[in-house]
């Protein structure tokens, strides 16, 4: 976040020089604080400081003018507040139109219903009792990303299950301590299988397991969770408790599988 909206000190500065600068050479501090909705007592020791900082030049009376400081302090606090804007106007763009793939050819204009499969959101046209609605504002192919606006409705999700399976570290045996069988059961059939240290790497792939996720696990199975997912971890203990903790953090279900001999 920019600065003017983390410091009140800093938006305080701002806003009493664009005022001097305004008005300069003559304004009084007390117009400056009904301006601002603020005591001339709180103008008057942001003034002091200003001059301090080289920021305004002042006669000690009612003169006041901006020094080079001062345009250039309120040049770069306008130009950070100008690029925030710019980054909420992408923000508000791109949440306005939403991606979805088309389940058969879709047309600017036509009314879809949106559902979810296998964690993507998808557009099928027509409305359906029960499921969000939307009107379609790029045509697309069936299997294409179709551009989607004013979103009706809830879209259906029941968000997925954790299923975690501990193996020991390395030095405590790591995945020779491993069934072959209760992990491939334990395994068989989920949406995502992902690995969080080296023995659960080596534990999978001595049952021909390929985890699809070995980095950055603990987001990738939030993200996957509420999007209707149900991941498998095989986790090796020493990572248990920052794993816990952020599915906690995150409300995602789990539940514990004994993989061990």
């Amino acid at each position: 976040m920019i600065q003017a909206l983390k410091s009140k000190k800093v938006s305080s500065k701002f806003q009493i020089l664009v005022e001097v600068a305004e008005h300069q050479p003559t304004i009084r501090q007390k117009d400056i604080a009904a301006k601002m909705d603020i005591t001339p007592q709180a103008v008057s020791e942001y003034v002091k400081e200003m001059v301090e900082e080289g920021l305004i030049h002042t006669d000690g009376k009612k003169m006041y003018v901006v020094t080079r400081e001062g345009v250039n302090f309120v040049l770069a606090v306008g130009k950070e507040m100008e690029e925030y804007l710019d980054h909420i106007n992408n923000i508000v763009t791109n949440i306005s139109v939403w991606a979805a793939v088309a389940d058969e050819d879709l047309r600017e204009g036509d009314q879809v219903s949106l559902f979810m499969e296998d964690g993507i959101l998808h557009a099928s046209k027509g409305e359906r009792e029960g499921f969000a609605h939307a009107t379609v504002v790029t045509s697309a192919k069936a299997g294409k990303d179709v551009g989607i606006s004013d979103i009706s409705g809830i879209i259906s999700l029941e968000v997925g299950k954790v299923t975690i399976c501990p193996i020991p570290q390395v030095q405590d045996g790591g995945s020779k301590c491993i069934s072959s069988d209760a992990l491939r059961k334990a395994v068989e059939g989920a949406d995502i299988v992902c690995a969080i240290g080296i023995e659960a790497f080596v534990a999978l792939s001595e049952i021909d397991v390929t985890s699809q996720i070995n980095y950055g696990v603990k987001s990738v199975v939030v993200e996957a969770a509420r999007r209707g997912i149900s991941p498998v971890i095989v986790c090796v203990e020493s990572e248990l408790p920052s794993l816990l903790k952020r599915l906690g953090e995150d409300a995602i279900g789990y539940e514990f599988v004994d993989i061990k001999r």
